[in-house]
């Protein structure tokens, strides 16, 4: 079994939970996940097994699109329920929608982020929230975010409702929570459904019951790779592919090598030289 399972995640189970499961359910150990969800989010979690786990790096940095509701008047330490309440201020019920709407356009474009300390970025290879449980002092490190898009979905009272299509790594609680600053309200994070990883959705994502109970389909590493371009080989062609070899193929962009069966065998990147280079065995 090689290929990509999507797992409907549910509330209440770490990323990890949700690896553990699947290889008692799969009965195999080599399966690991792009893109790490909060125990309080749901939504898709990309899940790789076996030789479908080489493509970690590939698929890590696809966009993300976002269904988040937020509370304006309290701030928790980790930025959503999880965390103590640290600040609270009563909601005066005084925005309008188009108030709201016109805080949500200025979160739209590349910007600075600076996420919770209570994230799983590494600094000096301890992640932040090692130095939070620690009460260790850290120096969070901002980085570069793409809120390629944000729409207001429901605004009611206190709470704000916003789907967020974005770059990968950017921390949706931590912008929740810029947003409400910039109402000059404390928030937090109260629910968070990922919709969309890259070109999987959550349609398409199944829950562990379901795996457990075989209602699922398994997406091949071809079918993953789609828009990736394919190069047929024969079979001598493919030793010297998994030889290391370099190929003489005019293409510039990244591409994936086939044997005559279909299978996925490496990707490959042209190099300085004009040659490509393999980047990825998948064999």
């Amino acid at each position: 079994m090689n290929g990509i399972i999507l797992v409907n995640k549910e509330a209440g189970m770490t990323s990890h939970d949700v690896i553990f499961k699947l290889r008692k359910i799969l009965k195999t150990k080599k399966i690991g996940h792009c893109g790490t969800l909060d125990p309080l989010a749901k939504g898709v979690l990309v899940c790789l097994v076996n030789n479908a786990t080489k493509l970690s790096n590939f698929l890590v940095l696809d966009s993300k699109e976002y269904t988040a509701t937020f509370k304006l008047g309290e701030a928790t330490t980790t930025q959503d329920l999880a965390g103590e309440v640290v600040e609270t201020k009563e909601y005066q019920n005084e925005y309008s929608k188009e108030d709201i709407l016109k805080v949500l356009e200025q979160y739209k474009g590349k910007q600075m982020q600076t996420p919770s300390i209570y994230s799983a970025i590494k600094v000096n290879g301890k992640k932040l929230y090692e130095y939070a449980r620690a009460n260790q002092e850290v120096e969070i490190p901002t980085r570069e975010i793409n809120i390629y898009d944000i729409k207001l979905i429901d605004f009611e009272n206190d709470l704000i409702t916003i789907n967020v299509k974005c770059s990968s790594g950017t921390y949706i609680r931590s912008l929740c929570y810029d947003i409400a600053n910039t109402l000059n309200y404390p928030g937090v994070l109260t629910n968070l459904v990922r919709e969309q990883s890259g070109s999987f959705k959550i349609e398409d994502a199944y829950t562990l019951d379901q795996i457990r109970n075989e209602e699922y389909q398994l997406i091949g590493i071809k079918e993953a790779m789609d828009d990736y371009q394919q190069v047929i080989l024969d079979d001598d062609k493919i030793k010297d592919v998994k030889n290391g070899k370099q190929l003489e193929i005019d293409i510039d962009n990244r591409f994936i090598v086939l044997d005559k069966e279909g299978n996925v065998i490496a990707i490959y990147e042209r190099s300085i030289d004009g040659k490509a280079k393999v980047i990825r065995g998948l064999w």
